[in-house]
């Protein structure tokens, strides 16, 4: 954490509106020179390397851990994690990535993290490498440079240049390390990390790998510190005054002098504000924190409705030059949890309608492309919601940003309550990096800690925690979400957070503790599955009409909100959940996959649920009826029908016929019991007895072609925009059909890709994505023998004694050393790979002189370079159950020990990969819905996406990508 300095405010004028845009250019600061020092952040998520290794046998895992003086010597770091490591085989892949998404489902792993093949009982399948080459430039010596990991799920370490740097055992925690002093300035630099997934962090589908954005940043020695600035704002009459932290870091050898220069852009691009503060110092190899304060006349203020946002940029200037530049994003509101009255959001009362969600999603798993992230924000905005509780985890940065730019208001969550340093610097860097954004609402230090609910403990480890948070962020309150409360945790928390009112006797605890504010964290945990209407318990399928999920433990979404808007002190609630999720598939086991508590499946579908809510949470007119009418063989039977709208009396009619008119109850529903007939129902919604919404459902024809429903045509051709299709199968009419379970294939032409597909339904096993799975088998058991020359040898040949020949890779004293002589012979073994139709096997050797010779089983061959990697392609039928791999080259300069150097254990010199290729595209409609999700490639031009099923009319999609 930055020292607090002793803060002095030299110099504050604030300003009329000037025209300058948000982001200013270092010209814009008067008498300062500028230079290529200056800040730099820089995505590096493109062109990973990645492979899986072994939890349990270091033989597997590239033989990391086994090399002499591995941990003991810096820079002796071995299997991949040594810079000379060959990764040609290995597999390419972008970040944001999670390769547990990839798995398959297996009976055998943990239900309530999805049941993906990953875990103890898959030592293969839980530890990934990711490699990634990167240049850095001479120019850049003198600068400070950093490597930043929005979030790695788990147990990271992280190595450049064979360097151990650090381990982060947080799956969910944001971390960095400055590397300036393990760089090669002007050549290649290797970053390999390491990450175990074995042990989970949660109880719901947590992911595997580098599933967020990692960054490069490069800053001059004098800069401000990550996550450095502070904007609080406070609203008065006609204005706000924006008090500003800045903590500056000097990492150079002597005393830093500057000026710091403060410039604040609002909403429409000019700027509203400008301070500076001059003479101020930084000793060497320290940092301190200094305060300054402006004025803003008649501020925009940040509301879900007005999400206006306004810029800080800060400038440090040194010796007559910008030696950095640091934007900050943030806005102007007030926020008040009342102990009576509630919450209010700019002196305005407002009830909280949030949802609780976890970062997964339908076809990627917890790698979320930014643009999905923000379209999941707009479809809970859809339905009426204002807040999104992060549970139980920090978030992602882009779900803040884009929170505070679409109008979602945050209650952001700590993953573990504690005080020890780990715990306590995830929560520092939790409250550091996302107190400036708007969205932000109330900081929540745990969740249903139940060793500490109840006792004297948890009261103590509650009050240090909201002490540390208060310290770094006095404008916000605390909570502690608690599945019981009237002692432990809930006494602490500046805001109690009710899990279930089933729970809690929450009108005591309301008499109890009259100052303590209180919100409904947690509420509803209802089952449904989407665009099911009878329990169907063998294909793990829950109706969707609102109830009880579990009596004793919550209550139905409509019983939840009236029970929160029953009591004014209440703020709000947040459903759990927002969306289905991998994981935790109450009330079942295998083989469901997912849980059912979502408003929305995991496609981001709405169920019946999120209509209620739509319902009471809106105020266009609107209604929903439920469920479909598709009931052949149910004739004349009574089918429980439900309307949702905030219209003040809906009408029903069957085929044309009226089936009566009945008055909405505030925030509840209407319910019919009608005999089936097929054909059409209809819901006619009337307010002041004018007619302003109605819904229908029909009985549909049979499947007859594929739609398809893309969010948007145009992509940025930046390689990571998104498009997500809705895939229906309708009828001959164009109505979906609701029962309709097709298989339908996807092919891609243009400057796409499909990055993932899904379908809703808890208990499909189909593959969300389909890729190439590699396996390695190595070349071991290497010797050398010193020949006369370099060219054709009789000890290539498949049948020779090698007993007698030297291993490369012993360490030989001086005099022990061969001849030299003018060729060298290297000779090692590989197992004939186990393989299935249609895998494809390769095997990759070293490119270890221009004149070089390969041979296998004896035989010359030729190798084929693929992407700067030579290999050979291998016809598995013709190899044997033991198999050689011969080189003859010079005799490197120096000796063999040179060439055993860079050996690597011998594994850069061979290795066999056996490739099971990818599956196509393709997913079953579930009740007539699936979903496909397409990503520029970073090329412009015209893509099309094709979907068919067999005996339907296919359906195409353009998109225009630029």
């Amino acid at each position: 954490m930055p020292k607090h300095l002793g803060l002095t405010i030299l110099s504050m004028i604030a300003i009329g509106a000037v025209n300058i845009v948000p982001r200013l250019a270092v010209a814009d600061v008067p008498g300062a020179s500028t230079r290529a020092s200056q800040r730099e952040r820089i995505n590096i998520d493109k062109g990973w390397a990645f492979a899986f290794g072994n939890a349990t046998d270091p033989s597997k895992d590239f033989k990391y851990g086994l090399r002499p003086f591995f941990f003991a010597k810096a820079g002796y770091g071995d299997g991949p994690a040594n810079s000379d490591f060959d990764d040609a085989a290995w597999r390419r892949v972008d970040l944001p990535h999670d390769w547990a998404v990839e798995l398959p489902f297996d009976a055998r792993g943990n239900g309530n993290h999805g049941s993906k093949a990953i875990g103890h009982d898959f030592p293969e399948n839980s530890v990934g490498w990711y490699r990634k080459v990167i240049d850095v430039p001479e120019s850049d010596r003198g600068r400070r440079i950093s490597i930043d990991f929005d979030g790695v799920y788990r147990n990271s370490v992280v190595w450049v240049n064979g360097h151990y740097i650090g381990t982060e055992p947080s799956g969910y925690s944001g971390f960095g390390y400055d590397i300036t002093d393990y760089l090669n300035y002007g050549g290649r630099n290797v970053i390999a990390v390491r990450v175990d997934a074995t042990v989970e962090e949660g109880w719901f589908y947590e992911g595997a790998g580098i599933y967020r954005h990692v960054w490069l940043s490069k800053t001059d020695p004098l800069h401000v510190g990550k996550w450095g600035t502070f904007v609080r704002p406070t609203v008065d009459k006609g204005g706000a005054t924006l008090d500003i932290d800045v903590t500056v870091d000097n990492d150079a050898k002597t005393d830093g002098t500057f000026s710091l220069l403060q410039d604040v852009v609002g909403p429409d691009g000019q700027r509203v504000a400008h301070a500076e503060m001059t003479g101020l110092t930084v000793k060497a190899a320290s940092d301190g924190t200094f305060h300054g304060s402006v004025k803003v006349t008649a501020p925009h203020l940040w509301s879900p409705d007005t999400p206006d946002l306004y810029h800080l940029k800060t400038t440090i200037v040194s010796e007559g030059r910008t030696v950095d530049t640091y934007d900050t994003t943030f806005g102007i509101r007030t926020i008040t949890f009342d102990a009576n009255s509630g919450f209010f959001l700019n002196g305005k009362p407002m009830r909280l309608k949030g949802t609780n969600n976890h970062q997964d999603h339908a076809g990627v798993g917890t790698a979320m492309p930014d643009a999905l992230q923000a379209w999941r924000l707009n479809q809970l905005k859809g339905m009426g919601s204002n807040a999104y509780r992060t549970s139980h985890n920090p978030p992602a940065p882009e779900l803040l940003d884009d929170a505070d730019r679409i109008g979602m208001m945050v209650l952001d969550e700590h993953r573990m309550m504690g005080t020890t340093p780990e715990i306590r610097g995830q929560l520092e860097r939790l409250i550091i990096r996302d107190r400036n954004h708007p969205s932000v609402i109330l900081w929540s230090v745990g969740n249903e800690e139940w060793a500490l609910e109840g006792t004297p403990l948890g009261t103590h480890l509650a009050d240090e925690m909201q002490d540390i948070v208060h310290r770094l962020d006095p404008s916000r309150r605390t909570t502690v979400a608690a599945s019981s409360s009237g002692r432990g945790v809930s006494v602490s928390a500046d805001v109690i957070g009710f899990n279930y009112g089933a729970q809690h006797d929450v009108d005591a605890f309301h008499q109890r503790f009259p100052e303590k504010p209180a919100a409904m964290t947690e509420e509803g945990s209802t089952l449904s599955t989407r665009g099911i209407y009878f329990d169907d318990r063998s294909k793990v399928h829950l109706n969707a009409y609102d109830r009880q999920g579990r009596p004793s433990y919550s209550l139905s979404i409509e019983e939840g909100w009236n029970h929160v808007i029953a009591r004014p002190w209440m703020s709000g609630m947040f459903v759990w959940t927002g969306f289905d999720y991998r994981g935790e598939p109450t009330p079942f086991g295998w083989p469901a996959i997912s849980s059912q508590f979502g408003m929305l499946d995991t496609t981001g579908v709405y169920k019946d649920s999120a209509y209620y809510l739509k319902s009471v949470w809106t105020t266009a007119p609107m209604v929903h009826l439920l469920p479909h009418w598709n009931w052949q063989g149910k004739e004349g039977q009574p089918i429980d029908v439900r309307v949702y709208s905030n219209a003040q009396a809906v009408e029903l009619f069957l085929n044309g016929k009226s089936l009566g008119r009945k008055t909405m109850v505030a925030n509840s529903h209407l319910q019919w019991d009608v005999p089936y007939q097929a054909g059409k129902l209809e819901a006619r919604a009337y307010s002041d007895g004018k007619l302003v919404a109605n819904a229908i459902v029909s009985t549909s024809g049979r499947a007859e072609k594929v739609a398809l429903t893309p969010d948007k045509h145009k992509l940025a051709a930046d390689g990571t925009d998104v498009s997500v299709v809705w895939v229906n199968v309708e009828d001959k009419v164009g109505g979906i059909v609701p029962t309709a379970s097709d298989r339908i294939k996807f092919d891609v032409t243009g400057p796409i890709r499909i990055i993932g597909v899904g379908n809703g339904d808890p208990g499909s096993h189909e593959a969300d994505r389909t890729v190439d799975r590699y396996e390695f088998l190595p070349v071991s058991q290497w010797r050398s023998l010193a020949v006369d020359g370099t060219g054709d040898q009789t000890e290539v040949a498949e049948a020779v004694d090698t007993t007698s020949w030297r291993d490369p890779l012993q360490w030989l004293p001086p005099e022990a050393q061969p001849p030299v002589t003018a060729g060298l012979v290297l000779r090692g073994q590989f197992s004939r790979p186990t393989t299935q139709p249609g895998d494809k096997v390769s095997l990759f050797v070293a490119d270890l002189a221009p004149s070089q010779r390969v041979y296998v089983n004896g035989l010359p061959v030729e190798t084929t370079v693929v992407d700067g990697n030579r290999q050979v392609v291998l016809d598995v039928d013709g190899l044997k159950s033991e198999n050689s791999l011969s080189y003859v080259i010079p005799t490197p300069k120096g000796g063999v020990p040179s060439l055993a150097d860079v050996s690597v254990g011998g594994s850069r010199w061979g290795v066999v990969r056996i490739n099971h290729p990818a599956g196509p595209w393709q997913r079953s409609v579930f009740n007539g819905w699936a979903q496909v999700i397409v990503q520029s490639t970073g090329v412009p031009g015209r893509a099309t996406l094709k979907a068919s099923g067999e005996g339907l009319s296919a359906a195409t999609a353009q998109f225009d990508v630029k």
